[in-house]
């Protein structure tokens, strides 16, 4: 058997050898930043690497080596067949043992692919005219900056931006928890929190913090929504209702409400069809009060049970759908 149309390179068996201890390095933020290559592990996040490696031809692509047990590869015939294509990396075949001194998890899944970082400038993502952007600011935990990755991806964005004091994306528990959703969107990295807004807002977005406590709820968006498809024929694209509320009444949905409009963050002319981004804050504090009352609209998710908050993985995923649903249909 071949592999890149080379002979098929010998069983790594030395768990000590340099090559494994440079792998094993990766799961540092120190090693991942001087080589600017990360870690990604198991078939699902190793097959979408290949696929976006496929793809990058034209900048030297994306993986620059795998490492797989033959059992993996006898269990994942299609990574196999993607690791013997003309512009595939090279892959190396491992011990168990070896595998799992590389890995930074407990149980490894029989591949891990060395990667070249994958993030843009935000100046390259904005010229892209994007649509729906989520806005990770000062999100700490992996787990839940991997689930607004994938729930970005999932929902059709055009791209995650996170801020400079928010977690790395390069992290292997953020790699592992967007199951492969990090090699399909474009990722900004490090953005500075002053004058954010205001770059969004000029490529066409409207700014929207999902905030708990926020004077305008995402059911009234939906609803308002609705009702514009409803009452003209479908044709999303008629004026919206400009938003100026008395101090009580309904809202366009006929949904009652007893807010103060001049609240900052109440949201007027928001609409969910629109291109958006969304802020989604900090697990324990949220967003800082003077970025949720920079944004056009203070956008809170209702809680219909006891719940005292939402996770802000989950917040985020409801947000982001929300918004994808109505410009989807828009």
């Amino acid at each position: 058997m071949t592999v890149n149309g080379r002979p098929q390179a010998p069983l790594m068996t030395n768990t000590q050898a340099d090559r494994v201890k440079e792998v094993a390095r990766l799961a540092g933020r120190p090693s991942r930043l001087r080589r600017r290559e990360f870690l990604a592990e198991g078939p699902q996040a190793v097959r979408e690497a290949l696929r976006l490696h496929g793809h990058r031809q034209d900048d030297g692509g994306v993986v620059v080596d795998v490492y797989a047990t033959d059992e993996a590869l006898d269990r994942h015939p299609d990574i196999a067949e993607q690791l013997v294509a003309v512009d595939a990396p090279a892959v190396r075949r491992v011990t168990a043992d070896v595998l799992a001194a590389m890995s930074s998890t407990v149980t490894p899944q029989g591949f891990i692919a060395v990667c070249r970082f994958l993030d843009r400038s935000l100046d390259d993502v904005l010229a892209t005219a994007p649509r729906l952007v989520a806005v990770l600011v000062e999100v700490r935990d992996p787990g839940n900056a991997g689930t607004i990755i994938r729930a970005a991806d999932s929902a059709g964005a055009d791209a995650v931006i996170l801020t400079g004091a928010s977690v790395d994306p390069y992290n292997p528990k953020t790699v592992r928890s967007t199951v492969g959703s990090l090699f399909h969107l474009p990722l900004v990295i490090g953005a500075e929190l002053d004058g954010l807004q205001d770059r969004l807002r000029s490529a066409g977005l409207t700014v929207l913090a999902a905030d708990g406590y926020g004077p305008l709820s995402l059911d009234d968006l939906q609803d308002a929504s609705a009702s514009r498809r409803l009452t003209t024929g479908g044709q999303g694209n008629a004026a919206a209702p400009t938003g100026e509320k008395p101090a009580s009444g309904v809202t366009a949905a006929g949904i009652p409400f007893d807010r103060a409009d001049a609240e900052p963050g109440a949201g007027r002319s928001v609409r969910l069809e629109d291109p958006a981004a969304w802020l989604f804050g900090n697990e324990a504090q949220g967003l800082a009060p003077e970025i949720s009352a920079a944004a056009d609209a203070r956008v809170a998710v209702p809680i219909y049970g006891k719940a005292e908050s939402l996770n802000v993985g989950t917040a985020a995923t409801v947000c982001l759908y929300a918004s994808a649903r109505a410009q989807r249909l828009d």
